[in-house]
């Protein structure tokens, strides 16, 4: 794969002048079979950057139950409350694509350290202002902006900085660990963020900012490949899709912004894939709200609402060491229709007794599948596009995947004007399932097969 260098070439390039050229490269090829790579847990570059990500990641989501809650606070407005949210997603889509393209064309380290200083910055502000009495609404959702604004930006790099200090046979181990990262992250972060606000309205944001300086320490301490071009070999430009035939310099615009969502389009099994996690995701968004009111019109506390919804976080954080086992029980399609499937009578759960407990079961048998599926998109579209173009297919891929939240929050929003919350429920489900329809009729999914084994990175 373009950008990519083996250890064999290293050691090709290294042997002593008095030997064959041959014979070097097979010595060096034997040398490099015996040595196996750094164990993950010794591998320091991985570590550091998986601890400061975990950091960065934790602090965004204790500010994203902070923030809301101190908005309120300040306005008693529920609507400014939800404006802070939809600014930071809004900003986030419209700077997604550009995110990707500054991925693939400026130096990737910079950018994330760039990002992470941004947020600690425009996170310490809100403790200064409130310090002199100066927060206002406007403060607030000029925040929101410029967090969403780090996220979009800092996201495709976080990924690629991960899988770029870890060896091709360790990605599915590393991908599933940072599935534990993210999952940890979304279970820990409301709790903690309501426990912080309780110590004083203050205390949650100077934790954010500290969470953003320990992930600026970890993207300042651990170097990784800045550019696409820093990992390909000298002289070796035949591999590389973005430059022009028989040139050495790089094709203009290495096929433009939206040359991620070309290549996705471009791929009926992509097309596919994609579909069925949009309408998952969109599904996913859609039914949170009904089963609050469900719960609450039956006398569930929203402590117990917090747990019960709590229940896909924990099935995710155990599914995320059953990643390759899952993998290894079934085909990336297989296993993306099972998954799916099964969130059509999760939506049904709230409607059966149990309350609580059955709410948190279901979810959690769905999140069991969530990390799998996340890995596998990784191993079949990320790993397998040319370096020069992932910053842009990820973006490409995160937009559309998030595109679906909104649209399910506006579309449970307006089921519950005019249904009870039951009958929103099933519809739910049945829209979920009629739409999972043509991709389960669909040999090109049913029939996907993991990547090929020549590369070991690809492989679960």
């Amino acid at each position: 794969m373009a950008g990519n260098r083996t250890a064999a070439d290293e050691s090709r390039t290294a042997a002593g002048a008095g030997e064959t050229a041959a014979g070097a490269g097979e010595a060096a090829a034997k040398a490099a079979t015996a040595t196996p790579p750094v164990p993950l847990r010794r591998n320091f570059r991985f570590q550091a950057l998986w601890a400061g990500q975990a950091a960065a990641t934790l602090g965004m989501r204790v500010g994203d139950t902070a923030f809301p809650l101190l908005v309120l606070a300040l306005t008693g407005s529920s609507t400014a409350a939800g404006a802070f949210g939809a600014v930071q997603m809004v900003t986030t889509l419209l700077l997604g694509v550009h995110g990707g393209v500054v991925a693939d064309r400026l130096d990737r380290r910079r950018v994330l350290i760039a990002s992470d200083a941004a947020r600690l910055l425009v996170t310490a502000t809100v403790p200064v202002a409130m310090a002199f009495d100066r927060l206002t609404l406007t403060h607030l959702l000029l925040v929101a902006a410029a967090v969403g604004a780090t996220i979009a930006y800092s996201g495709p790099i976080r990924l690629l900085a991960l899988r770029s200090v870890v060896a091709p046979e360790q990605l599915p181990q590393a991908l599933a660990q940072d599935e534990a990262r993210m999952t940890g992250a979304s279970l820990a972060g409301p709790p903690l963020a309501g426990f912080l606000y309780g110590l004083g309205s203050a205390v949650p944001f100077l934790g954010t900012a500290l969470a953003s300086l320990l992930a600026l320490v970890a993207a300042l301490v651990v170097r990784f490949p800045g550019r696409p071009a820093d990992a390909q070999p000298s002289g070796e430009t035949a591999a590389q899709p973005n430059r022009e035939p028989g040139g050495t310099e790089p094709a203009p615009e290495s096929g433009g912004a939206l040359a991620g969502f070309r290549l996705l389009a471009a791929s009926p099994l992509l097309r596919s894939a994609l579909a069925v996690l949009l309408v998952v995701n969109l599904a996913g968004t859609a039914l949170m709200l009904p089963v609050m009111v469900l719960l609450r019109d039956g006398g569930t506390g929203s402590a117990g609402i917090g747990l019960a919804l709590a229940g896909e976080a924990v099935g995710a954080l155990a599914g995320a060491v059953l990643v390759s086992r899952l993998h290894r029980l079934a085909g990336p399609g297989v296993l993306l229709l099972v998954v799916a499937w099964t969130a059509v009578p999760v939506t049904l759960a709230p409607l059966l007794p149990g309350g609580v407990a059955t709410v948190f079961a279901a979810l959690f048998v769905v999140g069991i599948g969530v990390p799998a599926l996340r890995v596998m998109l990784d191993l079949l579209v990320f790993r397998q596009v040319p370096d020069e173009l992932r910053g842009r297919v990820i973006a490409a891929t995160m937009t559309l995947l998030t595109a679906g939240m909104p649209a399910g929050t506006l579309g449970s929003g307006l089921l519950l004007d005019h249904l009870s919350p039951a009958v929103a429920l099933a519809a739910i489900s049945v829209l979920l399932a009629a739409a999972l329809l043509p991709a389960t009729a669909s040999r090109t999914l049913r029939r996907a097969a993991w990547p090929a084994p020549q590369d070991p990175a690809a492989r679960p």
